[in-house]
């Protein structure tokens, strides 16, 4: 499967002004390689953000590919929705996913890079038999729900181990880490494997976001 951009920098909408929304984009979008968008249905998680009414808005706005991660229940539903809005890559929960294997094969052939995303109290084991499937693995390094929250360290172990049974494989998947990312913890994040990068508080509440990506992107680059 694709591995898509190469290491990359994502920022997270979430944590940015939506009232500025396409100003907020335009200042980070040089220096990323996709737009990360969370998707929250106060039901999975404890809180409630966009759908794809936003991600069709945000198509317009943006020459980023939009990674969107669906943090909602009976994702199945909705798959189809964020095809025709423009998502190009689409990563699900494994927890939320009984038959994970029809799902993720119902984002590919809706054109969409698929991928899975794992709480940080899910072991990467729970994948097992999907990886030669997936184009990333989303690896969860705070409790989805709120952006903001301090970086759970259990990810880089998951990360590494991931990365491990990629080369013992044989296989192409990216991994992503989403949670607490800024210019502390993305050193260890290097090391251990990961990525794609997703970036929110550390960008768009930085006095100055684009000096902000343009830093964390150097050290993703270097």
């Amino acid at each position: 499967m694709s591995s898509g951009p190469g290491k990359c920098l994502a920022p997270s909408i979430l944590s940015a002004d939506f009232a500025r929304l396409s100003e907020m984009v335009s200042l980070v979008e040089a220096h990323s390689g996709l737009l990360h968008v969370d998707v929250m249905d106060g039901h999975f998680v404890p809180n409630i953000t966009i759908g794809p009414p936003v991600v069709e808005s945000l198509k317009k706005a943006t020459a980023l590919s939009l990674d969107c991660h669906l943090m909602i229940e009976a994702p199945d539903r909705f798959l189809g929705d964020f095809a025709r809005a423009g998502a190009a890559f689409l990563s699900v929960h494994q927890e939320a996913c009984p038959h994970l294997h029809r799902t993720v094969q119902a984002i590919r052939e809706l054109g969409m890079r698929p991928g899975v995303a794992l709480n940080p109290a899910t072991p990467v084991e729970t994948l097992d038999v999907i990886l030669p499937d997936l184009d990333y693995v989303l690896v969860m390094s705070v409790n989805p729900g709120f952006g903001g929250q301090k970086f759970l360290p259990l990810a880089l172990s998951k990360i590494r181990a991931l990365r491990e049974i990629r080369e013992a494989r044989r296989l192409a998947f990216a991994v992503e880490v989403d949670g607490g990312v800024s210019a502390k913890t993305l050193p260890d994040l290097l090391e251990a494997g990961a990525e794609w990068f997703v970036a929110g508080s550390a960008l768009f509440h930085a006095p100055d976001p684009e000096e902000a990506a343009r830093t964390l992107a150097g050290m993703i680059h270097a």
